[in-house]
């Protein structure tokens, strides 16, 4: 039985391993920041209200599994081991979601709903800045990513 023994180490070990989280994190936000909110605008029979109000909705349930995804990827740091090698890029991360939590989302939303009730508001940069987090956020979760399978296969490295 040492086999299964070693294996289930072996699979333990790569769970602690931030990447997976890493990458299925930029997927989800990739998905619905870079593909899914644009595309549901060249709907024709979608109206614009409806299309901001649908937006919105997404965007609110995004954030909710980013803060998620934020709390597992902290634990999973701290067990793998290698804390003081992706702490700073854990900490951009954090950042990125506050600004996002609590100032853009909150004004974007708000902007979307007097749309909604027929009102045009003045121009904002909110959008744009959310745009340059989210691309942000995505870019360092790739880093953070890649990283963290370089720092598992230097790691195999040396015990062999």
């Amino acid at each position: 039985m040492p086999g299964i023994n070693s294996k289930l180490k072996e699979l333990a070990k790569n769970v602690r391993n931030p990447a997976w989280l890493c990458f299925v994190w930029f997927g989800m936000t990739a998905g619905i920041s870079l593909l899914e909110a644009p595309v549901k605008f060249l709907a024709p029979t979608l109206t614009r209200p409806v299309a901001l109000d649908v937006g919105r909705v997404v965007f609110q349930a995004l954030n909710k599994a980013e803060l998620v995804a934020l709390i597992l990827l902290l634990l999973l740091v701290r067990l793998s081991g290698q804390a003081r090698q992706l702490w700073a890029g854990c900490v951009a991360i954090i950042v990125i979601m506050m600004a996002q939590s609590i100032w853009l989302l909150p004004l974007l939303s708000s902007r979307s709903e007097l749309i909604v009730s027929g009102i045009e508001p003045a121009p904002s940069i909110a959008h744009a800045a959310y745009a340059i987090t989210e691309l942000a956020k995505l870019l360092l979760l790739l880093v953070l990513g890649f990283r963290s399978l370089r720092i598992l296969g230097t790691q195999a490295k040396y015990k062999q």
